[in-house]
């Protein structure tokens, strides 16, 4: 893909969980993400047994989701850069796989609707071997937070 991913969203390291899109279309978006051992967080989740968190796997379906939403903007014809994926709502999260360091996953969202400025989204993450991580439903809005210009 031509973008870069810092180009269509606003996360950055540390806290950026998606490296590349490997593929998209008009109802949704497919990237990957290897989760490295050297990351800050598995000194201590677990320092013996090193597990990703699932808060940031779900964090990184949401990073998708927002991929997705900012190419289909651009898409649309708007401006890179305006305002900020805001999370309103989870549904159903269901952890049924761990990653560990080193595992490379593939993250797709897939849009259900869009309505009143909310974009509801179907993410699931699979191990590159098809092994299912997890499944959640979520919704997002694109907008500029109250208090920041």
């Amino acid at each position: 893909m031509s973008e870069v991913i810092t180009d269509l969203i606003p996360h950055r390291p540390p806290f950026l969980f998606v490296d590349s899109i490997v593929s998209e279309t008009t109802e949704g978006l497919v990237a990957e993400r290897t989760w490295r051992s050297d990351e800050d967080f598995y000194k201590g989740h677990y320092p013996d047994a090193p597990i990703t968190p699932g808060v940031l796997l779900c964090e990184s379906v949401f990073q998708t989701g927002a991929l997705f939403m900012a190419k289909q903007a651009l898409a649309a014809g708007a401006k890179p850069g305006e305002g900020v994926p805001l999370l309103a709502k989870i549904n159903d999260v269901r952890f049924r796989n761990p990653v560990y360091p080193g595992d490379t996953v593939h993250i797709e969202v897939k849009k259900k609707e869009a309505m009143g400025g909310f974009t509801m989204m179907d993410g699931n993450i699979k191990k590159t071997d098809g092994t299912r991580v997890l499944n959640v439903s979520f919704a997002v809005a694109w907008k500029t937070p109250e208090g920041q210009t």
